[in-house]
């Protein structure tokens, strides 16, 4: 087929020239109801805060954003369950997303929803927040017990930019921590990126300081030998073309290398409606997450 591009503007990455991978790697312009789903997630935050008790707060690190949010189950020796929220590594905090965690502490696990600081914060090195999350999901690991929570069946699960972070600590190197290569049991990952070649040629690389060592380093899919823990790719039909490759090109490397990866297409979901299906427990991705945890 021939290439209709316009004279001076060359493919950048696959055969998208660079206003094309721009919008790849910018939902919005897959989202006309942007807006109503961001007040719809507002509006749901609200009332799941009335109906449930407020949660516990925890710091995991030093700073005031290194702390986290428990929701607790009612149960004694609960699974865990950490939440990885979204936003482009700029936007959101665990207070934004309370809305999920009924799903949880009615299905007898704890959940918690992790702070930490955005890529702006941190002058655009997204190490920082990879480093942030995976001392995070250490520190539950360690304090479990301290809130009636099994160590022994912790698991996780992200969202878009959280999904990345998802995967980051997935392929943390837990044998030089002195800590059980297997410390996370499972992981449910949505609409994420899994190697960041193609997002540091994007636009996001505006804010987003990328360096080769960045790169390698937080891209899961180069690291699957360090994955040690069965983990679901969930996309949405009308997400980006580069946000539905990157989840299945990761689940293919995954099984490609004789480990446990399933894929699942939630068909008419755009980005910002797959974050609500954290919510409903009979959703692709409620279904998923109950099924791993065995809930």
């Amino acid at each position: 087929m021939a290439d209709t591009r316009p004279v001076g503007r060359p493919p950048v990455w696959l055969q998208m020239d660079q206003g094309e991978l721009d919008d790849a790697y910018d939902q919005r312009v897959w989202a006309p109801n942007f807006e109503q789903l961001a007040g719809r997630r507002r509006f749901l935050n609200e009332q799941a805060l009335q109906r449930m008790e407020a949660p516990a707060r925890f710091q995991y690190g030093s700073s005031v954003i290194e702390a986290l949010h428990l929701y607790a189950a009612k149960r004694k020796n609960a699974p865990v369950h950490v939440f990885i929220h979204g936003g482009a590594w700029r936007i959101g905090t665990a207070q934004d997303y309370a809305f999920v965690a009924e799903t949880f502490i009615h299905a007898g696990a704890h959940l918690i929803i992790l702070d930490f600081a955005s890529v702006d914060m941190c002058a655009g090195d997204l190490s920082v927040p990879a480093d942030q999350v995976r001392r995070a999901v250490t520190w539950v690991y360690q304090n479990a017990k301290t809130f009636d929570g099994d160590p022994e069946a912790l698991y996780i699960s992200g969202h878009s930019s959280g999904a990345h972070l998802g995967g980051c600590v997935l392929i943390n190197d837990w044998d030089a921590l002195d800590l059980p290569s297997d410390l996370v049991k499972g992981a449910v990952l949505c609409s994420g990126m899994y190697d960041l070649k193609p997002v540091r040629l994007s636009k996001r690389s505006n804010y987003v300081k990328f360096t080769d060592d960045i790169e390698h380093a937080l891209s899961a899919a180069r690291h699957i030998d360090r994955l040690s823990a069965p983990v679901v790719l969930v996309y949405g039909s009308l997400e980006t073309p580069e946000f539905q490759r990157q989840s299945c090109a990761f689940a293919a490397a995954v099984t490609a290398k004789g480990k446990p990866a399933e894929i699942i297409r939630a068909e008419f979901y755009n980005h910002f409606e797959m974050i609500e299906l954290f919510a409903n427990p009979y959703s692709v991705i409620g279904r998923a997450i109950r099924a791993q945890m065995k809930l």
